[in-house]
């Protein structure tokens, strides 16, 4: 399989997203994030969006929420999270187990994922992320697993001021199971605007080290685990 081809197809389609203007429709609204979802057209689910503001540039934003080693730390919607397999320093695949939420009524899944960062012009980073077979972590007994379709991070320089980023995320989750729609629907608008809560809350905490231009440095961060 080629992974590397995937990660930059992904990213093609995940930019696709954030141009796309037309069709969305608020969801949830909170301390200044917005989430809003559509139809998703690749499976029977939504794809949302949600968006706001991170006091924080968007060379360490980006970078922030690329990396495994301190994801688990300010990421609650997360027990696990592990880099199994890297592909270049920009590319791997990772394997992340998530806590169950809505009450319990949703349980806990995991997900094989190929991860990319890309850099456009503008100084605009997209993160993003695809679920992939790998020969080494097939299903197992003790979680469902679930797929993410494309899915990732849109970081770019708020335009009054630079040193803050506007982070746009995108999410479409097909979480398999025997789960009615309506469970995700009504609980995943909340747990999206708590997952870029927690964001905002990692990248004040973490007191995020500047390294624009370094990112071969990664691969002492993604290491087998």
């Amino acid at each position: 399989m080629d992974y590397k081809a995937i990660a930059q197809q992904t990213a093609e389609e995940v930019l696709a997203y954030a141009q796309d203007i037309s069709g969305w429709k608020v969801v949830k609204s909170s301390k200044k994030i917005t989430v809003s979802s559509k139809t998703s057209r690749i499976f029977l689910g939504n794809l949302y969006r949600i968006e706001g503001i991170i006091p924080e540039s968007t060379a360490k934003l980006s970078n922030f929420l690329y990396q495994p080693e301190n994801r688990v730390t300010w990421d609650k919607s997360l027990k696990g999270y592990n880099v199994v397999h890297k592909i270049d320093s920009d590319t791997f695949i990772c394997h992340t187990i998530t806590q169950s939420f809505a009450m319990g009524s949703i349980s806990p899944r995991d997900f094989v994922d190929v991860v990319y960062i890309k850099h456009y012009e503008g100084n605009i980073d997209i993160v993003c992320t695809k679920s992939v077979d790998f020969p080494g972590y097939p299903p197992s007994s003790h979680y469902i697993r679930g797929y993410n379709h494309p899915s990732g991070y849109v970081c770019s320089p708020l335009r009054e001021n630079p040193a803050y980023s506007k982070l746009v995320m995108f999410v479409q989750t097909e979480m398999k199971g025997k789960l009615p729609p309506s469970i995700i629907e009504k609980s995943m608008p909340s747990n999206l605007l708590s997952f870029f809560l927690n964001a905002k809350d990692g990248v004040k905490a973490h007191g995020i080290p500047s390294i624009r231009g370094c990112y071969n440095g990664h691969s002492s961060v993604y290491r087998k685990k």
